[in-house]
């Protein structure tokens, strides 16, 4: 019994390491490392735009995107995007939002998958929510562009 146990322990040791192994590839795959990169370079200028209230934000996204928020039917195409940042910018309540990225998944080719935590401040910087999001995106003639944004907070709805 105590063999057995021990192979156990063995096997088990072994998948650890081999799965650890083939998440690193995929994380720091050369094609990914550029495309993370691309996508961090993004996320700065949304979090610009944004704060800007600049709707040429929805410059980022591909023609046929779709924001996928909660509580609400998706919002899909750029003068649906458009309207909602412009309804979000006319409110006046939010002056500032935050990503942080924790991984991106994909081929690097024609689409690829950024998870990660996000954060958005009030006018006077005072966190307001946070929460977890995916983003889908899609290589484009003019680079990478979200396809699919989905979020949701980590609190209960109020």
């Amino acid at each position: 019994m105590k063999q057995n146990n021990l192979i156990l322990a063995i096997a088990c040791i072994a998948l650890f390491f081999v799965y650890n192994n083939c998440r690193a590839q995929i994380t720091t795959s050369p094609g990914l490392v550029a495309v993370k990169k691309a996508i961090e370079n993004t996320n700065t200028l949304y979090f610009n735009l944004f704060e800007k209230n600049d709707k040429s934000i929805v410059n980022i996204y591909t023609e046929d995107a779709s924001l996928l928020a909660p509580n609400t039917p998706p919002i899909t195409g750029r003068k649906a995007l458009e309207k909602d940042f412009e309804d979000t910018f006319a409110a006046g309540k939010v002056k500032g939002v935050k990503f942080q990225i924790s991984n991106v998944y994909g081929d690097g080719k024609e689409y690829v998958t950024e998870e990660g935590t996000w954060q958005v401040f009030d006018l006077q910087g005072k966190l307001l929510d946070d929460g977890k999001y995916l983003k889908l995106w899609r290589r484009t003639k003019m680079g990478w562009k979200i396809f699919r944004d989905l979020f949701n907070s980590n609190h209960k709805a109020q």
